[in-house]
């Protein structure tokens, strides 16, 4: 069967993680030179072939290089770079440019041809099965009786939701089919839930910085926003939040535990347990976007805030847009206590999802290739997120900041004070290479010398000198 791990890739696989953590300790150096292939074979008691694997990973992750006719030896430099800082205090700054203005630009770059597209925080194309999904679509339309051209059920088709049940199990989710209703992405499945938790002029919570599509929505909904200052280790300042709650009548927060957009954070668990029992205090709604959720590099999923959640007031949203397919639009809410309010307002809004897709996902779910996918996918985003660190440590500026993210697809980058981070966007456009600017994440621009990098394509030449061109941009604002 095609998701059994052979004996040889998990020996591979452990070598590799054991000097991969040595590299990062700083046990092993820049420039320590390893084993040979046949000491590591001896010492480890493994094939050639094996320890030629563990070391190809290490080298696709550029953790390590080899020199010709001189072996191999580490490479990369974890500790060049420093962490980036949590939220910055307000610095509002619209130059001659509104926020709403910035993010239109922004958009525009998406669409543009010949245009290295490095705001784009979704899978690049050669990260899609695209075969598979189609294999999967035309499987759907063949065993449906009205070849998919029926309206699916209000809460949506049966075999996703029991899919979506069963991989629940991953992060502690206790459910079945009944508790969720899926929807056209996770952007609609946010929706509904404000809807049906708040009305125009309410004070909704949510992170800061957090996804500019955010801002639109709570926007669309006449509803206020209460920014969070956001760690980028720790996710959301839950201590502000305690004290916001006391003089703010929040109606509802709206947050991103597992590898927020743009910082990466990762809350921990007993954070997730902490803020869930805090909101439950109060009675406050919590809307859970783990989109990101299954995109993790370590071995096991992280929990949600929905794992601890006791009394149905944690509605957590996905889709498989982040993870699969984009264009298919299948998202999911878990709803809780909400179920029926929800249910209600799809029903007014779109009556049903798109049945073919939603088959087609639960299809390429059921038959496990799904999980066949992700693995693949985990370990190529882990490996270009490395990549990725170890040329900015390269190519920018030495007083750079980079967060470490340990899932998702962007990389949150501090520089220097002096440098706007729009006018880098605007001249790098000129360079043809696309970068989200700080400011485009908060409603007040404050983030003026940040900036958000996707790793969703493959590391390659063309990536290489485009970081190279940023690298030289940002030194020449900075000077």
């Amino acid at each position: 069967m095609e998701n059994i791990i052979s004996k040889e890739e998990f020996l591979y696989t452990q070598i590799a993680e054991r000097l991969e953590s040595q590299i990062e300790n700083n046990i092993l150096k820049t420039g320590d030179k390893l084993l040979s292939l046949r000491a590591l074979s001896k010492e480890q008691g493994i094939s050639i072939s094996t320890a030629f694997k563990a070391y190809i990973e290490l080298e696709n992750k550029g953790f390590i290089e080899a020199r010709p006719k001189s072996g191999y030896f580490v490479r990369y430099n974890a500790t060049k770079l420093s962490k980036v800082s949590g939220t910055p205090k307000t610095e509002s700054s619209f130059e001659n440019t509104g926020v709403d203005e910035m993010l239109r630009m922004v958009h525009q770059t998406l669409s543009q041809k010949g245009t290295v597209k490095l705001s784009r925080a979704t899978p690049s194309a050669e990260l899609i099965p695209s075969a598979k999904l189609s294999k999967a679509m035309m499987e759907a339309i063949r065993k449906s009786p009205a070849s998919c051209t029926e309206y699916e059920e209000i809460q949506g088709n049966i075999t996703l939701r029991k899919q979506i049940a069963k991989y629940a199990f991953s992060w502690n989710g206790s459910i079945t089919e009944n508790d969720v209703i899926t929807t056209q992405g996770c952007m609609e499945a946010l929706v509904f839930c404000l809807k049906a938790v708040t009305e125009p002029g309410d004070t909704v919570a949510i992170e800061s910085p957090t996804y500019f599509g955010i801002f639109n929505v709570m926007k669309s909904l006449g509803l206020k926003v209460l920014e969070i200052p956001t760690d980028p280790e720790q996710g959301a300042d839950l201590e502000y939040l305690e004290k916001a709650i006391e003089k703010i009548p929040v109606k509802a927060c709206l947050f991103v535990p597992n590898y927020s957009n743009p910082v990466g954070s990762l809350m921990p668990d007993h954070r997730k347990k902490q803020l869930v029992a805090l909101l439950a205090k109060h009675q406050i709604p919590l809307i859970e976007d783990d989109i990101y959720g299954e995109m993790y590099f370590g071995k096991t999923r992280p929990k949600t805030c929905k794992s601890f959640d006791k009394e149905g007031l944690v509605m957590l949203c996905s889709s498989v847009s982040k993870t699969l397919a984009p264009g298919y639009r299948v998202g999911w809410c878990i709803a809780g206590r909400f179920l029926d309010q929800i249910l209600s307002i799809k029903l007014t809004h779109s009556v049903s999802s798109a049945t073919p897709t939603q088959v087609a996902i639960g299809l390429f779910f059921e038959t496990g290739r799904y999980d066949l996918h992700m693995r693949k996918l985990r370990k190529a985003l882990h490996t270009q997120c490395l990549r990725y660190i170890q040329a900015i440590s390269e190519y920018f500026p030495a007083d750079t900041k980079v967060s470490r993210p340990q899932g998702g697809y962007v990389l949150w980058i501090e520089m220097n004070a002096k440098v706007n981070a729009f006018d880098l966007f605007q001249r790098a456009m000129k360079e043809n290479v696309s970068i989200a600017p700080g400011q485009i994440f908060s409603t007040d621009a404050r983030f003026t010398h940040y900036i958000r990098i996707s790793f969703g394509a493959p590391y390659s030449a063309v990536i290489d000198e485009s970081l190279v061109k940023l690298g030289k941009l940002i030194k020449s604002l900075s000077s």
